[in-house]
């Protein structure tokens, strides 16, 4: 069974009439923010690939991260380099500080660089996301307990604006 991935106008390849590839220097038309442990090896591996496919040159960090590694200046120019990021939400995307941490300069690029930014929720209710509930939650009574109340609240704020994006719900059933 194959399974194909519609785009939308604002992924078309970067030989359309898409003045979004044609204008800027970026080394990556697209960033992926994902948790590893939850869509590294089946949903987005899959977008990769299709995208890669439609001519879209994109990123996927394949690092596996030791537990309290900060982001790389690497990492971080990647993302602002990059037209678009898409952030893949899944149930333990908040369980990690790097993705968070991703998310913040993700959403500064937005603001500072006009960067489009599009939501994927994958096995995870958008509400979920915005309101910080269930697993979401979870994580962040764990972050509290280990980071500073300002840091936290910018994380939670992240969320919160990142879902009220324009995004794709993925419901699949296991």
């Amino acid at each position: 069974m194959t399974s194909s991935i519609a785009f939308p106008e604002v992924l078309s390849s970067p030989s359309s009439s898409n003045s979004l590839f044609l204008t800027s220097q970026s080394n990556h038309d697209v960033f992926l923010s994902f948790r590893g442990e939850d869509t590294r090896n089946n949903f987005t591996v899959h977008l990769y690939h299709a995208l890669i496919r439609k001519g879209i040159n994109t990123y996927k960090d394949d690092k596996e991260l030791k537990k309290g590694e900060e982001i790389s200046p690497e990492l971080l120019k990647v993302i602002e380099e990059s037209k678009i990021s898409i952030v893949i939400f899944s149930e333990n995307y908040a369980s990690s500080t790097w993705c968070l941490d991703e998310l913040l300069k993700i959403l500064e690029c937005k603001e500072s660089k006009q960067q489009k930014v599009l939501a994927v929720y994958y096995k995870v209710e958008p509400s979920t996301v915005r309101h910080q509930k269930e697993s979401f939650e979870a994580a962040f009574a764990k972050h509290e307990e280990k980071f500073d109340d300002a840091k936290v609240q910018r994380w939670k704020t992240a969320l919160n604006q990142t879902a009220r994006l324009c995004g794709f719900h993925l419901k699949i059933n296991e």
